[in-house]
């Protein structure tokens, strides 16, 4: 698709979209292992986020997206000109420095680099690990840059409302610029009611040091970049860099657009803009049943309903020393064959050295949750440890029918005893008392 052309809080951090969150985990860092636990948002690939651009008027250099060197090489050819830029698309800044962003002067070597990034897998500080496909590249006509700036809405949930967040210095990673330089960064809070003004605009614009022709243009972008928020119930836009170049007007060079996926029912265009590859499979498959699951780099495995009660399970379990595999919230509406889901999403990593389940029977009974463990523990065929702790409407009849069940699953009095015995047998690499697999 073209665009731009004349035709047409536990000890960790919890971060969601929100820049302020990220300047939190620049400062404090997170006492757990983890790569960025996320609220629910879909992301958007680059070439998605400026075709929305586009279709908003702010400008962007002219583009298009390719799948195989010959699309590659078309779509360079379409542009015109002499010299493009190739970009890997993956979800996840510091594509540069993974190689994922050259600069090219010949068709020959536009081919060359797009064969090489459309065969790669890339990871960065944004990836948690993971090694992302590139499944397709954008070619854009090359830019001149005179100068870097970056710019951002987001979604304040502490001022509870839209935030924008301007700096000088474009281009770099804008953590450390909050850490190392925050006074370089500008902000303003948008009232729910009158919208975005022309006079934040202009506090934006001067507060980076732009002239007075800059600030007019950024005013209009700022404008087309709010109603794009709010009417595609976006978590977080950034622009970085938002440059101005050879011709001394300001242009959206990157675009990163998150999404509330709250609101994809809303939405279907976007929704189907969802590339699944990009995301973690253990993470995909849980939204499939309605659970809750962020992958983490631990060893014990926790099924909790109730996002509130699952951190302060990963917390206890931290503070006894051990380390959380994973955040997984089966709600608190849970049933037997969403518990018999969960256990296969945990037991879908081969690090698991032992479970713990921590279930606060409110909503849901202790007795139906037992017999969702008992089945689940029987069909799934769990070879590790699997501690329990149950409290709330039926909590007697449900301990009496994991007791009764005839299954190694070893029952805590509370939490900080569900804790100590977890970690217990983790740190025994997966043998209590003598089991090896499931006692049947």
């Amino acid at each position: 698709m073209w665009f731009n052309k004349p035709w047409p809080r536990f000890k960790g951090v919890w971060l969601s979209a929100s820049f302020r969150g990220k300047i939190a985990a620049a400062k404090s860092g997170s006492e757990y292992p983890i790569q960025e636990l996320k609220v629910a948002t879909m992301n958007f690939h680059e070439y998605q986020a400026k075709e929305l651009f586009a279709s908003y008027g702010i400008p962007v250099p002219a583009g298009m997206v390719a799948r195989t060197p010959d699309e590659a090489v078309l779509a360079a050819q379409g542009l015109g000109g002499d010299m493009w830029v190739v970009k890997a698309q993956v979800h996840a800044g510091g594509r540069g420095k993974a190689g994922g962003v050259k600069l090219v002067d010949t068709l020959a070597e536009l081919r060359a680099e797009s064969k090489r990034m459309l065969n790669m897998k890339i990871s960065t500080y944004q990836t948690g690990g993971l090694e992302l496909p590139v499944d397709s590249v954008l070619i854009a006509e090359a830019t001149d840059i005179k100068s870097e700036l970056y710019l951002s809405a987001l979604v304040d949930r502490v001022n509870c409302c839209v935030t924008f967040m301007g700096s000088a210095a474009g281009g770099v990673d804008i953590e450390q610029v909050a850490v190392t330089e925050p006074d370089k960064i500008v902000t303003v809070q948008v009232d729910n009611t009158a919208g975005i003004q022309a006079y934040q605009c202009r506090q934006i614009g001067f507060g980076m040091g732009l002239s007075t022709r800059h600030v007019k243009q950024l005013t209009g972008i700022m404008t087309s970049i709010y109603r794009l928020f709010m009417d595609k119930d976006l978590s977080l836009l950034e622009v970085n860099p938002l440059i101005i170049d050879g011709a001394d007007n300001l242009i959206a060079l990157d675009a990163k657009i998150n999404m509330d996926d709250n609101a994809m029912f809303r939405h279907p265009d976007l929704a189907a803009m969802r590339d699944e590859a990009q995301e973690d499979p253990t993470e995909v498959a849980a939204s499939r049943h309605g659970l809750n699951y962020v992958t983490l780099d631990g060893d014990i495995a926790c099924m909790v309903n109730g996002a509130g009660l699952a951190m302060a399970t990963m917390d206890v379990v931290k503070l006894n020393g051990g380390e959380p595999a994973n955040f997984l919230d089966v709600g608190g509406g849970t049933n037997a064959e969403r518990v018999k889901e969960a256990f296969k999403l945990i037991l879908s990593s081969d690090r698991i050295t032992a479970i713990l389940v921590n279930i606060f029977g409110g909503i849901v009974r202790c007795d139906l949750i037992s017999e969702g463990i008992i089945g689940a523990v029987k069909e799934v065929g769990v070879k590790v440890p699997v501690i329990v702790r149950l409290e709330g409407t039926r909590v007697d009849k449900g301990r009496q029918l994991l007791a009764d069940s005839g299954l190694a699953i070893i029952a805590a009095s509370d939490l900080n005893d569900a804790a100590k015995k977890v970690v217990a047998a983790a740190a025994s690499n997966g043998q209590v008392n003598g089991m090896s697999e499931v006692v049947q």
